[in-house]
């Protein structure tokens, strides 16, 4: 079986090929990178088939996806226009009769009309190829990309998120999911998994964890979301990243805490990893 990986080089792609690779699968992985040459840097060696890959520019759809049998599909987070890059790679999925997809979706997207994650579910789901949906939580991974510098820098978590708590995931756990998956993707046809540790957690109780785990004081600050705007805009944030910013902490303040799940155990046989492991695992870059 070939299996075409969208986002190859990204924290989840990565993890889905490693884990691939780990469990020795009768798999044959193609991976779409923007940056062949970063790639072969990147990714573990011999672990897959690399191709030229952008989604703002899909004019190799055929050439990439044919042979495939199943497609990961990731939406890069720049992106909001599907119907312009996502469409086309669904369209040329079906039209090469692939298999089926495994679309990384998010917590939530099946009630949530207005993000770019429920309106690619309903066109896989209008193309009738077969998929699994992942609908993660909070990636932990955020830490030690887009919230590394305030807590470098500053020694903080900067965030308009009050006292809501989160559900989380490590990217690791994403892939080892989507590994077993492709082990027998007839057990895993039409179906979604949301995919949690099974507690919740405030970034008050994350910022005291980082802070015990490190020996090195995090303070949890929660601004509102004009001294939020303005601190981000001061430090160079594109404001289209800070929009993303407010509907991923602020918005979670008016709704009701998330239900827990276990299904990464269920698919894995392994319990997720929690917080305080990933902390342990990434202390140098945290702080």
């Amino acid at each position: 079986m070939k299996v075409f990986v969208t986002g190859a080089t990204g924290n989840v792609g990565l993890e889905v090929i490693k884990s691939v690779t780990a469990l020795g699968l009768n798999v044959e992985l193609r991976a779409g990178v923007r940056d062949l040459k970063k790639a072969k840097d990147i990714l573990p060696s011999n672990s897959c088939e690399l191709v030229q890959f952008n989604f703002d520019h899909p004019s190799n759809l055929t050439s990439v996806l044919r042979d495939c049998e199943v497609l990961f599909l990731l939406r890069p987070p720049q992106i909001s226009d599907v119907n312009s890059t996502i469409k086309p790679v669904i369209e040329s999925a079906k039209h090469l009769n692939l298999r089926h997809i495994i679309f990384l979706s998010v917590q939530g997207a099946e009630d949530n009309t207005f993000i770019p994650h429920h309106k690619i579910e309903m066109l896989i789901k209008a193309s009738k190829i077969s998929y699994t949906f992942l609908r993660p939580a909070y990636f932990m991974q955020n830490f030690t990309t887009t919230l590394q510098y305030e807590l470098k820098q500053n020694r903080r978590i900067f965030l308009p998120a009050g006292k809501a708590k989160f559900s989380l995931i490590d990217v690791r756990d994403i892939g080892l999911v989507t590994a077993h998956i492709l082990k027998n993707l007839t057990d895993h046809t039409h179906k979604s998994y949301t995919l949690i540790t099974p507690q919740n957690l405030s970034f008050q109780d994350m910022a005291d964890i980082i802070s015990y785990e490190t020996k090195k004081p995090i303070a949890y600050q929660s601004p509102n979301l004009l001294k939020f705007i303005w601190v981000k805009s001061k430090q160079k944030m594109p404001f289209s990243l800070i929009l993303v910013m407010i509907m991923l902490h602020y918005l979670p303040r008016f709704k009701k805490e998330p239900k827990t799940s276990s299904w990464v155990e269920k698919l894995t046989g392994k319990k997720p990893i929690d917080f305080i492991e990933f902390v342990r695992t990434h202390r140098q870059d945290l702080v």
